[in-house]
């Protein structure tokens, strides 16, 4: 298997990291700052499911960590897993907040264009969120 391509995408924010970690870590926040779960995260046993544009995902957490970690597995109905590295950084009294985006296989230049802007406005929903 060969390395896809990457593009880490992230934002200050003027916030203190706990806060921040807090506050997107949780589930049922999401829907709040991250527009591809904007229909709601339903418990699942362990997982959370949401119906989307891509159909019904099933969305797989890491457990709650001292480190500001928040990757999660997207897995679509297709059966195709997405991994997801979310993390909260402390930056003096704020924090970055960083998103690896991988491209997949098959995708164009235009799709993951289309994926990192759809993750850069996330990021700015979640920075508003945070700094009210």
């Amino acid at each position: 298997m060969t390395t896809m391509p990457a593009k880490i995408i992230h934002r200050s924010i003027e916030r203190d990291w706990r806060d921040v970690y807090e506050f997107a870590g949780k589930p049922e926040n999401m829907p709040l700052w991250a527009s591809g779960l904007a229909s709601g995260l339903d418990p699942d046993g362990a997982d959370w499911i949401a119906d989307g544009a891509l159909g019904r995902i099933r969305v797989s957490f890491v457990p709650a960590n001292e480190f500001g970690v928040i990757d999660h597995t997207v897995t679509i109905e297709s059966g195709l897993r997405v991994y997801n590295a979310l993390r909260i950084v402390p930056n003096g009294d704020g924090c970055e907040v960083m998103f690896t985006l991988l491209r997949l296989p098959g995708m164009t230049d235009a799709q993951f264009s289309a994926d990192a802007a759809h993750v850069e406005k996330d990021l700015a929903m979640l920075k508003a969120l945070m700094e009210r």
